[in-house]
């Protein structure tokens, strides 16, 4: 086997700029460095943490001082540059100050976030690219900061969410489910410890701390009184009380959040509830499992199935069944989706699960139904054409119904379902003719426009 050709040496890549040796590069890097300030910082941060720590934290402040300090306006011209470089100190802490020193890591970079309320009001960003730099970087502030320790990351983090709350709630929330759970409960504390009930953002971000710690009753507390008679926010809370065992406040609190019919302001009569939210009704399966009550949760699956159709919930149920038991659940299933108000979302269930004959079935019995416009309409009519001529029939021809009364540019697409049509027709035996149907499209394409071949 021949050799591979090398690869021209003129490439910019790393193994090619190695062969240069270290004075060639020192010397095009002193160049470069002349007419660049930029560079010129960097090179000095990279030589001061070889000297060691301490070093390059001094280069890393003088360029953090200087940023926070400065007044001059960063035009959206500018506003590029700017980024880079604050990229590029993050990654002299994280990459180079980090594996030398922690905890003068830690600090540097929380002066790195430091900054965005100087430069917030000096730097035209429109798009948010800023905003969005900081965000993201706050993964990166929670790994750091939990691989400095509790006791060391635990004072640091606390003192700028005290002083600081507005932006670091927001930066501390977002790295929430990278912080270690002991630092998580150590900021959860400094929080609650001997101080009001939390609101607001401070509220959002004890949530977010009480997820990462495990503290379920923390998270309790920074709810809204106000918000628990919400059916989102009560079934919430009955779901995770429901899922610690602790089934009685489970219960109150999801009916506490059970809608209510409205009052009629003309009758002053109740009106009828509309049913109960998704996530009420699954908090509500949630509750009566806690509580033991296994076939009552059996029969809130199916009825939350007949509004959704979720082949999730089938599973849960026929999960816990005996042999032809089992069975006997999969034909209820099917005889929920067949009969569901919207014909086009029961026939999803049953083609998805995959039950194509009683699919085939629920085609031809509710024909008249069929709407066309459904994107999967295509696929599901092909895979019923070997074994459900009829019922893929059915299918294409509520897809050329559909296409037809589109008009203007369907033509193409509308001839070859037509097509399809007619080669189903030929082994289905189904009325009217294809000749038939065919005429009936013509008859629906000229009410939009002359009549088309």
């Amino acid at each position: 086997m021949a050799k591979a050709a090398p690869k021209p040496k003129k490439t910019v890549s790393e193994a090619n700029l190695a062969t240069l040796g270290a004075e060639r590069l020192a010397a095009l890097l002193i160049e470069f460095a002349t007419g660049d300030a930029a560079l010129k910082r960097r090179l000095r941060m990279e030589l001061s943490a070889e000297v060691g720590p301490g070093d390059l934290a001094l280069e890393l402040d003088k360029r953090l001082v200087s940023l926070a300090e400065s007044r001059a306006k960063v035009s959206w011209r500018k506003r590029p540059g700017l980024l880079t470089e604050l990229r590029a100190i993050k990654r002299v802490i994280l990459e180079r100050l980090a594996p030398l020193d922690t905890r003068l890591a830690l600090d540097r970079l929380v002066a790195w976030f430091d900054l965005y309320v100087p430069l917030r009001s000096r730097v035209s960003d429109p798009k948010g690219e800023m905003t969005l730099m900081f965000d993201e970087a706050s993964a990166d502030l929670a790994v750091l900061a939990s691989g400095a320790g509790v006791d060391v990351a635990g004072p640091v983090l606390g003192e700028a969410l005290s002083t600081r709350l507005s932006e670091w709630a927001s930066w501390v929330g977002r790295g929430a489910g990278d912080l270690s759970p002991e630092l998580a409960r150590r900021l959860l504390h400094d929080l609650t410890a001997g101080r009001p009930r939390p609101t607001g953002r401070a509220a959002l971000l004890v949530r977010k701390l009480a997820d990462r710690s495990g503290d379920l009753d923390a998270w309790l507390t920074a709810v809204p009184d106000d918000d628990r008679a919400k059916p989102e926010v009560g079934s919430e809370i009955a779901r995770r009380l429901a899922t610690a065992g602790r089934p009685d406040e489970a219960r109150a609190a999801l009916e506490a959040a059970r809608p209510v019919a409205p009052t009629s302001r003309w009758s002053r009569k109740d009106v009828t509830p509309e049913p109960p939210p998704e996530p009420w009704l699954r908090a509500e399966i949630a509750v009566l499992l806690a509580e033991g009550r296994k076939d009552d949760a059996d029969e809130a699956r199916w009825r939350l199935f007949a509004n959704t159709l979720s082949p999730e919930l089938i599973r849960e149920i026929v999960a816990g069944l005996a042999d032809f038991d089992d069975v006997e659940a999969l034909d209820r299933a099917f005889g929920v989706a067949a009969g569901h108000p919207d014909v086009m979302r029961g026939l999803g269930f049953l083609m998805n699960w995959p039950a194509l004959r009683e699919a085939a079935a629920l085609v031809l019995s509710r024909r008249d139904e069929l709407r066309g416009a459904v994107e999967d309409v295509p696929l599901w009519s092909g895979r019923l054409a070997a074994r459900y001529p009829e019922a893929a029939l059915l299918l294409v021809r509520a897809r050329a119904r559909a296409l037809a009364r589109l008009g203007n540019g369907m033509d193409d697409e509308l001839r070859a379902v037509l097509s399809e049509a007619e080669g189903l027709a030929a082994n289905a035996d189904l009325e009217p003719s294809h000749a038939v149907f065919a005429g009936e499209i013509d008859g629906l394409i000229s009410r939009k426009r002359p009549v088309w071949r």
